[in-house]
């Protein structure tokens, strides 16, 4: 499989279509509530995976998110970052700029981040809950990467597929992604001549009939 290839497919297609894909083939991956939190741009690459949760001791620590980011040597990645607490930032503009700097695509936070301006500024991408003042030192640690994560209910591995835009955030498992760019193509082509056939008088009610939109899944 071309990773390149594979990611440029994807690009092509919104939150909506890959949604609706990954429920025609019954799998997990659209999420709610993680929104881009300034004007950004889309997002799609694969999952570099983070854990966050509570600081439980005094001993000074590197900074979370911050290894990750180091390691980091291709550019297809995106930071997905689950364990956000209440009110408390994870992620900020020195990060954003370190993230720029290695090419990292975007980052989705099932959290809160801080210092929204100066990832605007440098037109980092971030994508999470919502915006706050607060903090994570001393508060939130980073406890583990590279493994599994929930974020917003889903399950996301290292190298899955991310894809966000305005709509929200989607993931499609790595060992899956053929199947969901086939079908999501399929569907963006029958969703095409859906908006046609309505811009050219035919009632709405038969467009989009059950049926009609049933048959998207039939090659």
């Amino acid at each position: 499989m071309n990773p390149t290839s594979t990611l440029d497919r994807l690009a092509s297609l919104d939150t909506n279509t890959v949604s609706d894909a990954l429920d025609f083939l019954g799998l997990p991956g659209a999420t709610y509530g993680l929104r881009p939190l300034w004007d950004c741009p889309k997002i799609v690459g694969r999952a570099s995976t983070i854990q966050l949760g509570p600081k439980t001791d005094a001993k000074p620590t590197v900074h979370l998110i911050s290894p990750v980011i180091d390691a980091v040597t291709a550019n297809d990645r995106v930071l997905v970052i689950a364990g956000g607490a209440q009110g408390i930032s994870c992620w900020g503009d020195i990060l954003a700029n370190a993230a720029s700097a290695k090419q990292i695509r975007g980052s989705v936070i099932d959290g809160l981040s801080r210092d929204i301006e100066g990832s605007e500024s440098i037109g980092y991408p971030v994508y999470g809950r919502g915006i706050t003042m607060i903090s994570a030192r001393n508060r939130v640690v980073q406890i583990d990467s590279g493994n599994p994560v929930q974020v917003a209910g889903v399950t996301v591995h290292e190298d899955d597929y991310v894809i966000a835009d305005r709509c929200g955030t989607v993931f499609v498992p790595a060992a899956h992604i053929e199947a969901v760019l086939d079908l999501g193509e399929r569907i963006a082509r029958r969703q095409d001549g859906m908006v046609a056939a309505v811009r050219a008088g035919r009632p709405v009610a038969d467009v989009m009939h059950d049926k009609e939109f049933e048959a998207i899944a039939v090659r």
